[in-house]
């Protein structure tokens, strides 16, 4: 029922409204097929620099990590092989200094 004063084409919330829907299109299989992977091409394009993005952060992240890791062993190696050499180093020339003959 319409109230007083308004127009009777526009429907108020005790209306009841029938919607009348047309039949939708029949789309065969191959064109179904044709759509989807035309939408994953699509999102995949769209999401791939993000992705690549992303991955490339982490294996930053990562690699940092492991390098840091191997640096400081290389530094450690270096620095007890680097000693040893001075040591023996020492050694021989204080040897070579104090032998009776080299004087």
């Amino acid at each position: 029922m319409a109230e007083p004063g308004h127009d009777s084409k526009v429907p108020v919330l005790t209306d009841v409204v029938i919607e009348t829907r047309r039949p939708r299109a029949a789309v065969d299989a191959q064109a179904l097929e044709a759509l989807a992977r035309e939408l994953e091409r699509a999102v995949l394009a769209r999401l791939a620099p993000e992705v690549d993005r992303v991955i490339e952060e982490k294996l930053a992240r990562e690699l940092s990590a492991v390098l840091r890791q191997a640096l400081e062993a290389v530094r450690t190696e270096l620095t007890v092989s680097v000693t040893q050499m001075v040591r023996e180093a020492v050694a021989a020339s204080v040897a070579h200094a104090l032998r009776p003959d080299a004087q």
